[in-house]
Parts: C-alpha cells; sequence; structure tokens
C-alpha cells in the first residue's frame, strides 16, 4: 500500500540511528508535517497533546537517508532513459538523500557553465563532479581550477583511467589541490572485449573473459602515482577483484587511497547470476564468487569506504541490444538497500550501523560533506522496514530506466517513509 505519510506519527519500539558514533537504540520516536521531532519521554509527551495512537514497528529502522557517490545521468532534461525528475523521485524513495553525478553527459561536464546546480525541484541534494579531461576523452586536460569553482566536488573521468603521461601532467599542475580526483582502475585495451572477469564460472557461462590485468595494472600505477604527489587526494571507483584489494592491503593504512564498490558487485557474480538475467553487462566485469566474498571483507573492514549505486540507466531501445552491442550497466537505488540489507545483515551478521557506514557515513566523507545526523526538524530521515514483502513491478515510484537487474523479483525490507517525500507511505494504514 502506498499513500501519504501521516501528518504526525509515533513509532513505538523503533530502533533509532542518529550518527555515525551513536549505536541504534530501541525508543519511542516522533515525527511530525515531516521532520524528525522528539524521542523518548518528550516524544510521548508530545505525541499525547497531539492526541496521536502509537504505531509498534519493533524492527524498523530510523536512519539519515542515504548518500550515492556517483551515478550517471546524461540527459537531465530530455533523456528517454531517465530524467533529472524521475530519479529524484525514485532515488529519494528509496531512501537517498544525496546523489552526486559523474561528468558523462551529452554535454560533457568539463566547464563552468555546464556545472550548474541542477534541481529537479524536490529535496534531493545533487552533487556533480567535474572532469579530469575534455570530453572525458583523455587527450587534453579541462580547467581543473575553473571547474572546482564554479562547484564541482572533485573531478572524475569515464571507465578507464587516463593515459599515464595526461594524469602526470594533471598531478604536476596541481591546479585541484586537496579536491578529490575519482579514477576507475581500469585498462580497456587490457581487457580484451571480455565483458565477465576470467575464471571458471566464465567458461561454463561462455562469456568472453576479462582479464584481472585490466585492473590490477592501472591500479599499480596509480598507486605509483599517488606515492610520488604528496597530498594527492586519490579516490578508487568500482574496485572489483580480490587481486587488486590485495595491493590496497599491503600498502600502509596512511597510503591507501579511498575505494568505492557498486552494489551489484556485492550480490552478484559469474556463477550465481542466470545466463539470462538481466545484469551481466556492467564495467568492470563481474568477477567470481572469490571476488564477491573479498569485496564484502574489504568493505566491512574499511578497505572500501563506500557503496555506490552508479545508475546507468538505459532506455527499453538500447536494453533490447545483445549484450556485447549495448552500453553497459545496472540501474535502480531502490534495490540497493533491502539486497544488501539481505545480504549483509540479515546473512553476514552485520549491524545496522555497519551498513549505514558503508551506505551513508562513508559515502558522505568520501564526497566531502558533514556526517549525516538525525536533528530536531531535520527532514532527511528514512523509515526502513526490513521485514515488509514487496514487488518490484508494483513499486509506483520506479525509475524510468529499463536495464533493472531486479525489475521483476519479489524483495523483502521496504522504505516505508521518508521526511523528503511526504506523499510516501508504504506503512499500515494509522
Amino acid at each position: 500500500m502506498s499513500s501519504a505519510a501521516p501528518p504526525a506519527l509515533l513509532l513505538e519500539q523503533v530502533q533509532l540511528l542518529e550518527g555515525p558514533d551513536q549505536p541504534p537504540v530501541v525508543t519511542a520516536v516522533l515525527l511530525e508535517a515531516g521532520a524528525y521531532g522528539a524521542q523518548g519521554e518528550a516524544a510521548r509527551q508530545r505525541a499525547a497533546s497531539l492526541g496521536l495512537t502509537p504505531l509498534r514497528a519493533e524492527g524498523w529502522l530510523l536512519a539519515p537517508c542515504l548518500v550515492d557517490p556517483h551515478s550517471q545521468l546524461e540527459d537531465p532534461w530530455l533523456g528517454t532513459a531517465e530524467t533529472l525528475a524521475s530519479l529524484e523521485r525514485s532515488a529519494i524513495a528509496a531512501g537517498y538523500g544525496t546523489v552526486a553525478l559523474l561528468p558523462r553527459a551529452r554535454s560533457w561536464r568539463d566547464r563552468p557553465e555546464r556545472l550548474q546546480p541542477l534541481s529537479a525541484g524536490g529535496a534531493l541534494q545533487w552533487l556533480l563532479w567535474g572532469s579530469f579531461s575534455r570530453g572525458g576523452d583523455g587527450q587534453e586536460l579541462a580547467g581543473h581550477g575553473d571547474q572546482l569553482a564554479a562547484g564541482a566536488i572533485g573531478l572524475a573521468e569515464g571507465e578507464g583511467c587516463p593515459p599515464l603521461p595526461l594524469l602526470e601532467r594533471g598531478l604536476s599542475l596541481g591546479e585541484f589541490g586537496q579536491a578529490p580526483l575519482l579514477l576507475a582502475p581500469r585498462d580497456a585495451a587490457l581487457s580484451q572485449n571480455g565483458f565477465v572477469r576470467e575464471g571458471v564460472a566464465a567458461l561454463r557461462a561462455g562469456w568472453p573473459p576479462d582479464p584481472v590485468v585490466s585492473e590490477t595494472v592501472p591500479l599499480q600505477s596509480l598507486l605509483a602515482l599517488a606515492r610520488n604527489h604528496a597530498g594527492l587526494r586519490l579516490q578508487l571507483m568500482n574496485l572489483s577483484t580480490a587481486a587488486a584489494l590485495e595491493l590496497l592491503a599491503a600498502l600502509p593504512p596512511q597510503e591507501r587511497p579511498e575505494a568505492t564498490v557498486c552494489w551489484w558487485h556485492l550480490l552478484a557474480d559469474a556463477a550465481a547470476l542466470d545466463p539470462l538475467a538481466e545484469g551481466w553487462r556492467v564495467v568492470p566485469p563481474l568477477g567470481n564468487p572469490s571476488d564477491r566474498a573479498a569485496l564484502q571483507r574489504a568493505l566491512a573492514e574499511g578497505l572500501i569506504s563506500a557503496v555506490a549505486v552508479h545508475h546507468q540507466p538505459l532506455d527499453p531501445e538500447e536494453q533490447l541490444l545483445p549484450l556485447d552491442q549495448r552500453k553497459p550497466g545496472v540501474a535502480g537505488h531502490r534495490f540497493v538497500l533491502p539486497c544488501l540489507w539481505r545480504e549483509l545483515v540479515v546473512g553476514a551478521g552485520w549491524t545496522p550501523a555497519q551498513l549505514w557506514q558503508a551506505l551513508c557515513f562513508g559515502p558522505a566523507a568520501l564526497l566531502g560533506l558533514e556526517p549525516p545526523r538525525l536533528q530536531p526538524g531535520s527532514r532527511r530521515w528514512l523509515l526502513f522496514d526490513p521485514a515488509q514483502h514487496w514487488r518490484a513491478s508494483d513499486d509506483p515510484w520506479t525509475p524510468l530506466a529499463a536495464n533493472q537487474p531486479l525489475a521483476g523479483a519479489e524483495l523483502s525490507g521496504r522504505v516505508v517513509a521518508t521526511g523528503l517525500n511526504p506523499e510516501l507511505w508504504h506503512g499500515p494504514p494509522v
């Protein structure tokens, strides 16, 4: 059931996670006019004055909204695969409060006039990455200082690592100072046109294999450059192999760059995914079960800093192309929290605080944001019911993207409400 949220609501026995340094506590919480009001006895007294009947919320979690450190949106206004409005609607309904967009676009975001603030008229916080090279083609440096002055949160590139001479030149010029540089450790020339990581599973499925060196060789180069440029805030985008994680683990903690992982790589691998399922065509490619297990361990240990949605929408026509001809990527903010709760909290024994470190506090730190916290008056909260079952095909807040890997699935765990959308309510009638 989806309807407007109640104007005021007292939640009894809800888990409350207020911030990164506070474990969840079971208490009463008052939500009033879409804002986080009070907790404990103060919440009960205020609710009594309003004549509210408490709603039993055992097992539910009230916590800060999630943060997506990088996704893509090529045409925010006229896109057939996704628009700014459709992505904002679906991301908020999935519990996200902040989404940072990579520079890839029809008009590549590589200059100040293309980095103007975005607004779809809603409450989602949009952030923009600037571009390391002009047009993202790795041929010529973009104006780094100008982009940062225009509001870019840092610099990024495409799905591969820029040529080393250009990287060295940009780092030597040092126009971006302490701003983050987000790069994917990937060399397409070494991938051999494969789209599943090499291994037994790829051979059995009959997919063209992508060797591990397509990630480890450029990663070694990036780490060497970082050692030679003190103060560089290098960030590694979408690590995907156990071998790459071993390279990071071998470094002293103070020399390890921050790193992200795409949510899909934590859930799917070449051995577990049905050969006909959506989700095979991603960059970096899906790995083996050992890669997926290593990524989960690295996230738990802090070797990986943040989980990214890396939303890459395709329109229905693009999605029907053969795998070797379509653009890579999966879409869907709405699957991240329920699937990772099931995989990591239920399956691997993580605490809710650990999951929020990966989905909220870690991504915020990576973007240079203040740690999200729940404070009286804040609307940047979500209410999550881990036990609620729902079908993705019945979701009224679905994005436009056609390449959603779980579009027909029945899921467990749902965002019941969020302060950023007062029209959303998936709880019982109150």
